[in-house]
């Protein structure tokens, strides 16, 4: 199975119990109802970033739905979380890209977020040969892959959140992918 499709989703959850604080999560995430398996970081040849609606409208309840997942959770007050997946397309759509994923306590939604989109920027970079300084300032970076050519887009899905007092706090970050014969089908919501 090759993914043609993908979406980005983002989710927090608050309870006294931590699994029912990442229950929370997901649902806050929309993907709640299905069985998620993690993966590793390769974004598919071909495979197109859809909006989050459209992609919860091809999953069915209960299947086995792959995605790439970034987690990160507290039960200390006033503890920030947070949880980012960056992508990095390259220009060749026959080209796979990159995903990545960061979990981190006391780092805001931008800190997270561009270091994720960093971070799947370097991996495509290396293997498309692109050349860069790994000790530059991700902002510069990322107008020298852009600048090159082979990288088209950068971008991040972040969350982030403050911990509870005397309750767990989940914050979470996904990259889920469509099986094929999703989007052949009809859509089930």
């Amino acid at each position: 199975m090759v993914p043609t499709h993908m979406f980005l989703t983002r989710g927090v959850g608050v309870h006294k119990e931590k699994l029912t604080s990442f229950e929370e999560a997901l649902r806050s995430a929309g993907v709640e109802y299905c069985n998620l398996v993690s993966v590793s970081s390769i974004l598919p040849p071909h495979c197109k970033i859809i909006p989050r609606k459209q992609g919860e409208k091809l999953l069915k309840p209960g299947e086995i739905t792959f995605c790439v997942m970034a987690r990160s959770e507290t039960n200390e007050r006033n503890q920030l979380v947070s949880a980012s997946v960056g992508v990095a397309k390259p220009t060749d759509h026959g080209t796979y890209g990159y995903l990545s994923e960061h979990h981190a306590h006391g780092e805001t939604d931008e800190e997270t977020g561009e270091y994720t989109e960093d971070l799947a920027a370097q991996m495509l970079a290396t293997t498309l040969g692109v050349e860069f300084d790994p000790n530059v300032a991700w902002k510069e970076r990322e107008q020298v892959f852009k600048m090159g050519g082979k990288i088209v887009q950068t971008l991040n899905m972040t969350q982030s959140a403050v911990g509870k007092k005397g309750k767990w706090t989940t914050v979470i970050a996904l990259a889920v992918f469509i099986p094929p014969e999703n989007v052949q089908a009809r859509p089930r919501r």
